[in-house]
């Protein structure tokens, strides 16, 4: 990988490379956006290294039973894609289309902290979310500031999020801390 001229200025994970496919130079990606395929609207990609960002351009890329694939311009050999395995891919925030009232990007929950509306107890903060197929969840670690150290597991659904302020950065929730 060559260092390049430009980086993202808001940067925003999208999905990782994760292995090597086939003898040219092809690799797996899994995509972290609601329709996997998605991730194929946000060029260009950055890769995510120890020395920083590195873009990267993909001229080919085909949706599989088994996932993605992509193929980086300039790599068609196993061996040096494999230098491009277990790295994040990142894109410019700005390119995501504006949500209505109400709608949120995971990126934009993760890191808020978590109260409850019965007495303001802290919770911890959204440490990342996941998709069970009913609803997403949020995963909410303790922390210094918070009840306890526990990991909590909080459906996002209107029952339960009350409120989300991002200026505030803080998620008011229906929950029991007990639970």
């Amino acid at each position: 990988m060559s260092p390049v001229d430009s980086v993202p200025v808001d940067p925003v994970v999208v999905g990782r490379v994760t292995t090597v496919h086939g003898i040219k130079g092809w690799v797996k990606v899994h995509s972290f956006t609601e329709l996997e395929e998605d991730i194929f609207q946000y060029p260009p990609w950055w890769l995510k290294t120890p020395e920083g960002c590195r873009e990267i351009e993909v001229d080919q890329c085909r949706t599989t039973n088994k996932g993605l694939l992509v193929h980086i311009a300039g790599v068609d050999d196993r061996e040096v894609a494999k230098q491009y395995c277990q790295l994040d891919i990142v894109v410019e925030r700005s390119q995501f289309p504006e949500l209505e009232q109400g709608e949120y990007y995971w990126h934009q929950l993760e890191g808020l902290a978590v109260i409850t509306c019965q007495g303001d107890k802290r919770l911890g903060v959204v440490e990342s979310l996941m998709e069970t197929g009913a609803n997403d969840v949020l995963v909410v670690k303790g922390d210094k500031e918070s009840l306890d150290r526990e990991e909590r597991l909080i459906p996002y659904t209107e029952q339960f999020v009350i409120r989300v302020d991002l200026e505030a950065r803080k998620i008011e929730v229906d929950w029991d801390p007990e639970f």
